[in-house]
């Protein structure tokens, strides 16, 4: 079934999709269109759930997480303030071990007020116990929020799919529908062993002394490790299935069967402008390989040290910023490439805060100056405005 369809809405349809029975959220620029989108389809009865008014964005990931408990399938969409608020409750849905699915549309933080794209919102969150893959296009939107579904009920870890605000969340694009009866022949209902259930009294989340912490977490852990394999499976298997498959990185040559001087990583939106500046790039001398980065949360050293272990130069654009240290995709790679004996130097750029375009010109730019004579640094700024005052 063919629509053209926002990114906000691809979300609201893949949820619908997957037959998910509790939806709890709260409205906020730019995820609103999601929530909106679902409260229609739970009112006019085209979705079979229970839709949760709540008061704040801490409340409606509060409900997901006591749906969850109970058994069923339960959903929230939220971006920057809102997912920086739920804090707290983020560590208790991981902890707790609950396959929660949420949509957050990346959006910077305030102050300054901002309503724009940026990816800090949920990269802050990094360790909170939460999966994490990042969208470039809207009918990849609608392919990860299904797999989504699928891998956080396999590993019991909640899920974070994130798609950058605007350029990706409020842009039209042609979309490929499953139907329904294939959406549920890949996911079948969510039938865990342990459930709140009046019937059958368990108490949950209680007081964990030293002795067994620790054992929690590791369990927290290994789950994480086998969630970058089962991510593997799933996506084959959605390849199979729908003709649509996406890996946790993507490598795209700028010729193929041969390898550029310099390996450009990128993530969402960034990676389509990428993948149109590499001809351009080309042929001003200055060739790249492409490498999208999909996956974050657990984050897949193995197949980074693979796709870069082989390049001289990597250059890297985060459209975030951890302060007093740089871009995190950049930190992630760089410790990632750091036990290879013959190790890529990364030229860690950060560009696009805050929704700044990241344009041809731009990408050309960054290629330029890693294959120039600039030192890597620890933090290389793009497009930065002089203000002519101290700090």
């Amino acid at each position: 079934m063919k629509r053209v369809m926002e990114g906000a809405h691809a979300v609201s349809w893949a949820v619908r999709l997957a037959r998910v029975k509790v939806i709890g959220a709260y409205p906020i620029t730019p995820a609103t269109h999601v929530a909106e989108l679902l409260a229609e389809m739970v009112a006019d009865g085209t979705m079979d759930a229970q839709y949760i008014q709540v008061e704040s964005e801490h409340s409606a990931m509060a409900a997901v997480i006591g749906a969850s408990a109970t058994g069923v399938r339960a959903f929230t969409a939220t971006s920057s303030q809102g997912l920086v608020l739920m804090h707290e409750v983020l560590h208790w849905a991981a902890g707790s071990r609950l396959p929660i699915v949420m949509a957050n549309v990346n959006r910077a933080l305030g102050p300054g007020w901002n309503i724009w794209a940026d990816q800090t919102d949920s990269l802050a969150q990094r360790d909170t116990g939460w999966m994490q893959v990042y969208c470039e296009d809207v009918q990849e939107v609608v392919d990860t929020t299904l797999m989504s579904f699928k891998l956080a009920e396999r590993v019991r870890l909640p899920m974070m799919v994130n798609l950058d605000a605007f350029f990706l969340s409020h842009t039209y694009e042609p979309v490929d529908l499953p139907e329904q009866a294939a959406v549920d022949a890949f996911l079948p209902p969510w039938q865990p062993d342990h459930v709140l259930d009046p019937t059958d009294p368990r108490a949950f989340n209680q007081l964990s002394a030293p002795d067994v912490y620790t054992e929690f977490r590791h369990k927290m852990q290994r789950a994480m490790e086998k969630a970058l394999e089962e991510y593997g499976v799933i996506d084959r298997e959605y390849g199979e299935r729908f003709g649509r498959s996406y890996g946790a990185c993507e490598r795209v040559p700028t010729r193929p069967g041969e390898q550029a001087p310099l390996a450009l990583v990128t993530t969402g939106t960034t990676t389509s402008t990428a993948r149109a500046t590499q001809a351009q790039a080309a042929a001003a001398g200055t060739p790249f390989d492409l490498v999208k980065l999909k996956l974050f949360r657990p984050f897949p050293q193995d197949e980074v040290r693979r796709l870069l272990g082989p390049y001289r130069r990597v250059a890297v654009i985060d459209r975030d910023l951890s302060f007093g240290a740089g871009g995190i995709f950049a930190q992630e790679i760089r410790s990632a490439l750091s036990s290879l004996e013959q190790r890529p130097v990364v030229y860690p750029f950060v560009a696009g805060l805050g929704g700044r375009d990241i344009t041809p010109a731009i990408i050309c730019s960054v290629v330029e100056r890693a294959l120039g004579d600039e030192p890597p640094g620890d933090l290389l700024w793009v497009d930065l405005k002089e203000t002519g005052k101290a700090p």
